[in-house]
């Protein structure tokens, strides 16, 4: 290796890891092949791309390729429930692929679910796709840190998802650790400052408040993030034309519900203004709410109906006829047949009701034009939430009923906020995409004449 290209692999930006395209099939759009040969050349590489773009055909082609370079086999790890739907991709697109069984290792693009990883061996694989990434923060830090070393230790590595939470720092850490850059306390500390000035604040869930991004600091990392990743809302982020890729009109109806009993102790209800407070009023409401939803699905044939707590899901089911409840205590098989059936089910009158971290990742439902959401303060679980439907590829507009009350105000108030935020991050990374693609640190030698009394005699 020349000394050049040693330095070069030494940098924190994102290095060559990865080899020129062997398969680069006729049914990807433009924009989807220039992603997949960026993701290959680079070989560890995270693809930040809107719901509906394609992500799963763009990660199957980056799997096959390096399955060709190899001819070792490639695990694509899923959330729940999505797995079903890859394996239909991969057959819809005359590519081999399996669900991955325990004891089994053939040489194929295998499939499985998050939690089943304990099961397999990382030197079994050449190359590992974490569909839906963002998802790792859901897991518990054993959880998350098991599937950060089980991809450290395989050379090809990809990760996708619609988009990082906004400002959520510890997270693009975490992406660029998993994919051997830098790692996540070592980005806070080279590119942002600690209002704190202690890195415990780590240790504690105010972790991404506690850190600010340098004023200075500001252009070299999002350039650095996109060294190593690559965003998109639409085609034309990355230079392609829109054609086919228009979302329809998104409404969104604001639905504010009087609670039957007011706060204890009070003649009549009051705002939240603590997270106790909001716990309480979230609470005494669970009837108010779901009176609401389900009076708004029986306006609709096809609903999808998102809860947060088990006794809202209970509640939904036992007022919305026609329903199917799915729950974490459900097994993976009962979750998967509920969602085939919500997708291809014959049934006229057909609603879904689940919770944002069941169902609220990878899936495509957008055969529904109509949801109901209880606000939290969570914003990524909105979004993906809403983005199971309105999805390029979409053809309807879509309604989304948010039901709250006078306790879920402030709820309401920082969801818009962090709107705000994760539109800005898209706009900063699609800023510098372009840019990244021609960082490069120089090293050039200099002969350095030796002083004389240096010399030997």
């Amino acid at each position: 290796m020349e000394y050049q290209s040693f330095l070069e692999q030494k940098t924190d930006y994102g290095a060559s890891h990865g080899f020129a395209p062997l398969f680069m099939p006729d049914f990807l759009f433009d924009f989807q092949a220039a992603i997949v040969d960026w993701a290959i050349r680079l070989g560890r590489a995270a693809i930040f791309a809107d719901c509906g773009m394609g992500k799963t055909p763009m990660q199957l082609v980056w799997a096959e390729n390096i399955m060709r370079k190899t001819n070792k086999p490639v695990l694509i790890l899923t959330p729940l429930a999505v797995s079903g739907q890859t394996l239909e991709e991969a057959q819809k697109f005359d590519i081999e692929a399996q669900r991955a069984t325990i004891g089994l290792n053939p040489k194929t693009i295998q499939v499985a679910n998050y939690e089943k990883l304990h099961h397999f061996e990382a030197t079994d694989y050449a190359g590992v796709v974490c569909d839906e990434s963002s998802i790792l923060k859901n897991f518990q830090g054993r959880r998350k840190a098991a599937i950060t070393e089980f991809m450290r230790r395989i050379p090809y590595r990809l990760l996708c998802t619609a988009t990082a939470a906004p400002n959520d720092w510890v997270e693009l850490g975490t992406s660029s650790e998993a994919l051997g850059y830098l790692g996540h306390m070592d980005m806070l500390t080279k590119f942002f400052t600690n209002k704190n000035n202690s890195a415990a604040v780590m240790r504690g869930r105010f972790a991404q408040d506690g850190w600010r991004l340098k004023g200075h600091a500001a252009e070299p990392f999002w350039r650095w993030v996109s060294s190593w990743a690559r965003a998109a809302r639409s085609p034309s982020d990355l230079g392609f034309d829109d054609d086919g890729f228009i979302l329809p009109a998104l409404n969104e109806k604001h639905t504010l519900v009087k609670a039957s009993k007011p706060t204890p102790g009070m003649l009549f209800d009051l705002a939240a203004v603590t997270f106790r407070e909001e716990r309480e009023a979230t609470r005494r409401t669970i009837d108010d709410r779901c009176e609401t939803a389900a009076a708004m699905v029986a306006q609709h044939y096809i609903s999808m109906v998102w809860c947060h707590l088990n006794d809202e899901s209970k509640t939904l089911h036992r007022m919305i006829p026609n329903s199917v409840e799915v729950t974490g205590s459900d097994s993976d098989e009962q979750k998967e047949e509920a969602a085939r059936w919500f997708v291809h089910g014959t049934e006229q009158k057909r609603v879904l009701i689940s919770k944002p971290r069941i169902f609220g990742f990878g899936l495509n439902f957008q055969h529904a034009a109509h949801m109901t959401y209880f606000p939290t303060h969570s914003y990524e679980q909105y979004y993906q939430a809403t983005r199971r439907l309105w999805r390029f590829g979409q053809e309807r507009p879509v309604m989304v009923d948010l039901i709250y009350t006078d306790g879920g105000k402030r709820m309401m108030q920082n969801l818009a906020r962090k709107a705000e935020g994760a539109d800005q991050m898209f706009s900063d990374l699609v800023k510098y995409m372009d840019q990244s693609m021609t960082v490069k640190t120089e090293y050039n030698q200099v002969d350095v004449e030796v002083p004389k009394w240096m010399q030997a005699s």
